[in-house]
């Protein structure tokens, strides 16, 4: 039985690997920082041509109807190349919440120009997790009071998808009365966050499934960021091994160091079975939608302790220069953090696992 990747996967994977090369080298990456801007018109073009825009919407309204696992191999090339693209909340939390729990009338509207590149949705699901200073959306008679934070891909948005304090969805178009936008800057200048605020704003409840869709929304994103981290902590190590074969130090090769040496080894021997456990929770989440939610969690709090030691140990291993913006090192290392904290932190996310275990009380 063969438990990698699929043929079309790799395929795809080398794909969008290709044309990042092409696209998005760090230089570029670098040019988008300078200009404060989250997202390059360039890559997401190639990444558009490519067909990743409509990747998980249904065929029947023009997408390739492709699965969460898909959508992780793009995710993991995504991060290596550093990016700066919406994806997360435009390409995979919408469509899923479009599709599992949009109107017949929503779902023509927006899955269409989802799939063309004509339109962005951000998503705001961030207080269904854990509140912070006092955000929280409140639904009444169709219209939204209160405030959310951590909007995912906010920027150049034109329609949110924000969950209610009872988990139910809403559609927000971003040009609604009652709506303010505020940009937040986070560590990550690859991807876009904001913050909305409601005053008894106009939106369009999705349908009311108890909360099933918003929780399947965690799930995917959380997935989709332990993607995100896998990517990154493999750049992460290719750049520590091969500035190891380079830099000399008292007249030798700091790679022909035994300390040097099993820096890198502990980086590979801990970030390669995460591949195996992200590649299990994407499967999951289309397969066996039961155990979807636990290894969810298992992957996103595994990769986000995982990584944030080879985001360390790699950057120990370049020494002062791992701080400096000649190697681009920092850009990775502010990605993993970002995936790390982003719809739960590993603290918060094991005890939702040990929740749904039994073995706590949910909170």
């Amino acid at each position: 039985m063969d438990f990698g990747l699929s043929q079309d996967q790799r395929m795809l994977r080398d794909a969008v690997s290709r044309c990042l090369a092409d696209h998005c080298p760090l230089d570029h990456v670098r040019e988008c920082a300078d200009r404060d801007s989250t997202f390059s018109d360039k890559v997401l073009h190639a990444l558009h041509a490519l067909g990743i825009a409509g990747m998980l919407v249904p065929e029947a309204y023009g997408g390739l109807g492709m699965t969460l696992l898909d959508a992780a191999v793009v995710a993991e090339q995504l991060a290596y190349a550093v990016a700066p693209v919406p994806f997360l909340a435009s390409h995979v939390l919408a469509p899923i919440a479009l599709s599992e729990a949009g109107s017949a009338a929503q779902k023509a509207r927006w899955l269409p120009k989802i799939t063309s590149g004509a339109a962005r949705i951000g998503v705001a699901i961030a207080e269904t997790i854990e509140a912070r200073d006092g955000a929280g959306v409140a639904s009444t008679a169709g219209k939204l009071n209160g405030t959310a934070l951590f909007c995912l891909d906010f920027e150049g948005a034109d329609a949110y998808i924000v969950a209610d304090a009872g988990g139910r969805l809403h559609l927000v178009d971003a040009k609604a009365p009652g709506l303010e936008t505020i940009a937040l800057t986070t560590i990550d200048r690859t991807r876009s966050v904001g913050e909305l605020r409601f005053e008894g704003t106009g939106a369009e409840p999705l349908i009311d499934d108890g909360g099933v869709t918003t929780a399947r929304l965690r799930d995917a994103g959380r997935v989709i960021l332990a993607a995100d981290s896998l990517g990154a902590g493999q750049a992460m190590i290719e750049k520590s091994v091969e500035y190891a074969g380079q830099r000399e130090q008292f007249g030798r090769l700091i790679g022909s160091f035994q300390a040097v040496k099993h820096m890198c080894a502990e980086m590979a021997a801990r970030h390669e079975p995460c591949r195996s456990l992200v590649w299990y929770a994407a499967h999951a989440f289309d397969a066996m939608p039961q155990e979807a939610a636990l290894v969810a969690c298992h992957a996103k709090s595994h990769t986000g302790e995982v990584h944030r030691f080879v985001a360390r140990t790699s950057t120990e291993v370049h020494g002062g220069m791992g701080f400096t913006d000649l190697l681009g090192l920092h850009y990775w290392f502010k990605r993993i953090g970002f995936d790390r904290q982003v719809l739960g932190g590993p603290e918060t996310v094991r005890a939702e696992a040990a929740a749904l275990q039994g073995w706590t009380k949910a909170a």
